[in-house]
């Protein structure tokens, strides 16, 4: 792909702008508009921190006849209320956010979301990372239900006063010499915890993770063919025996304790995509300067990464998409960044200064604008299967299980094997 970004991006953003002008001069549409003076309000449904805040007040001052609503829920509950809408056929936000976790579920609903290439979003894809574009492509080709965001790209995040607390070194190149593989990070994670009786990781489930995310095959093959051997054990077994280790405390991801524990230490570090960086920074402000970001053991991988969707059966699919593809100029994409760590899915944008000159302060002033795009560039994507979702979901209900000592670890594995079937089979 040609990496000239800097002529791109000017080029693009100086459209952007274009369109915004003659978006806020036109207060028509082909779509039905909201009863009150032809306000348009516009809902987009996602999970933690998009970092659209800003450029919701920012695209309403350029658009004053639209109104745009956030609903920021939890990750699992928004994938499952927007397939519940879809097969009501009635419900869904304007813009539906989806992961690709899920991803291979929704375009396999193709019909059900406007197709983006009768919008002319076709000239999008030679800007986009070649898998991101192709992971929202329906299967025939002829159907792109989303415009990707962000891609995930692994790291870890630590507490450098923890670290020092607890007599490891805290600078990011010697931390990531600490765990070269997921069996040091462990040992490390057994130091720690011996040393100051306090927890090392978040949570079993944010282990397995990105664990299963370096491994070539995940959940399911392109053959829709369920694959627990030997992926998902791989990232089963090291969760078990990082919980067994005491490592873990055992908190839920996007819930009120797991967010009380980035201000109160409850844990040490994290498996840290680029997006976490955001949630991080709202939810433990005070902390800023205490963290920084070490490489992943294993190196490399992904975890997550969204695409934004316009269900068909909207009231204002043509504003939707104008907003959607707005979201996605560089301008906005480096301010989102920037704010909030989601990396673009848009290389080109990687040359760009703003991009690659950035060092976050937040993070101890880690330069996340070179470590992010080194591992999304290096990418080979695992195929995510139609049921990963619903598979991923069971198989952390499981390792919870664990955690809470209700289920033996010696009988852990057969429990995956039979919630994942069932999962695979629904």
């Amino acid at each position: 792909m040609e990496r000239s970004g800097t002529r791109w991006v000017r080029a693009v953003a100086a459209g952007a702008v274009g369109l915004a002008l003659i978006a806020a001069c036109s207060g028509k549409s082909g779509q039905d508009s909201d009863a009150a003076g032809g306000q348009v309000t516009l809902k987009i449904n996602f999970w933690g921190d998009f970092g659209l805040q800003d450029l919701k007040t920012k695209y309403e001052a350029a658009n004053p006849n639209v109104k745009v609503q956030l609903n920021s829920g939890e990750y699992n509950a928004q994938h499952e209320d927007l397939q519940k809408k879809l097969v009501a056929g009635s419900g869904a936000a304007d813009i539906a956010a989806i992961d690709e976790g899920f991803m291979v579920q929704f375009r396999g609903q193709a019909d059900k979301f406007v197709n983006l290439l009768d919008k002319g979003a076709g000239s999008y894809e030679s800007k986009y990372l070649p898998w991101k574009w192709k992971q929202s492509l329906s299967a025939d080709g002829k159907t792109q239900i989303g415009l990707g965001t962000d891609v995930g790209g692994l790291a870890m995040c630590y507490r450098t006063d923890l670290f020092k607390a607890a007599g490891l070194p805290t600078e990011r190149d010697q931390v990531s010499a600490l765990w070269p593989t997921w069996e040091k990070f462990i040992e490390v994670g057994q130091g720690y915890t011996a040393r100051t009786n306090k927890k090392f990781i978040d949570a079993g489930t944010n282990l397995f993770n990105p664990i299963l995310g370096q491994q070539p095959v995940g959940f399911y093959n392109e053959q829709e063919q369920l694959q627990l051997e030997p992926g998902p054990r791989t990232a089963f077994d090291y969760t078990v025996k990082a919980v067994q280790a005491g490592l873990s405390a055992n908190l839920v991801s996007f819930q009120a304790d797991w967010d009380k524990g980035f201000t109160s230490g409850a844990f040490a570090v994290l498996a840290c995509p680029a997006w976490m960086l955001g949630h991080i920074k709202q939810t433990a402000p005070g902390t800023e300067g205490k963290w920084d970001i070490a490489a992943v053991p294993g190196g490399g991988g992904n975890w997550g990464g969204s695409f934004l969707t316009v269900p068909k059966q909207g009231k204002h699919v043509d504003e939707a998409y104008k907003l959607v593809e707005w979201l996605v100029q560089p301008e906005q994409q480096i301010e989102i960044f920037k704010k909030v760590g989601n990396l673009p899915s848009q290389p080109a944008l990687y040359a760009d200064p703003a991009i690659a000159e950035f060092k976050n302060p937040f993070f101890n002033n880690a330069p996340v604008g070179q470590i992010f795009p080194q591992m999304a560039q290096g990418l080979t994507p695992q195929y995510l299967g139609r049921k990963n979702g619903p598979t991923r979901v069971a198989v952390e209900n499981v390792i919870r299980r664990v955690e809470n000592k209700t289920l033996k670890p010696d009988a852990a594995w057969n429990e995956v094997v039979r919630e994942a079937e069932k999962a695979a089979n629904s």
